[in-house]
């Protein structure tokens, strides 16, 4: 498992770490994630199924650099794996319905 890296998020703090909230938070970010990709993607394919594939890469590109450095950050770590569950689930989703 990697360590946090030092950066401008000021790591090396020793509270607990807030599972319920967190768990919480990655729930409903999950939730909503999922419904609006699966729901873009749904509304892509109807125009052509290549189009939708090619928006859902380009987004998940461009926002992966991003996400990867935030990935430790204390608040935005939970709303990043929301967001990686949601998109993973909507992907699903797109492609078995």
């Amino acid at each position: 498992m990697s360590h946090p890296p030092d950066g401008p998020y000021g790591y090396g703090y020793s509270e607990p770490t807030p599972w319920a909230s967190g768990v919480a938070v990655v729930t409903m970010v999950a939730a909503l994630s999922a419904a609006g990709v699966y729901a873009f993607g749904a509304a892509l394919a109807q125009i052509h199924p290549l189009v939708s594939v090619a928006v859902n890469l380009i987004a998940v590109g461009g926002a992966a650099p991003t996400a990867w450095r935030w990935r430790f950050a204390p608040v935005t770590r939970w709303v990043i794996a929301g967001l990686a569950v949601g998109v993973a689930l909507a992907w699903i989703g797109l492609l078995l319905f």
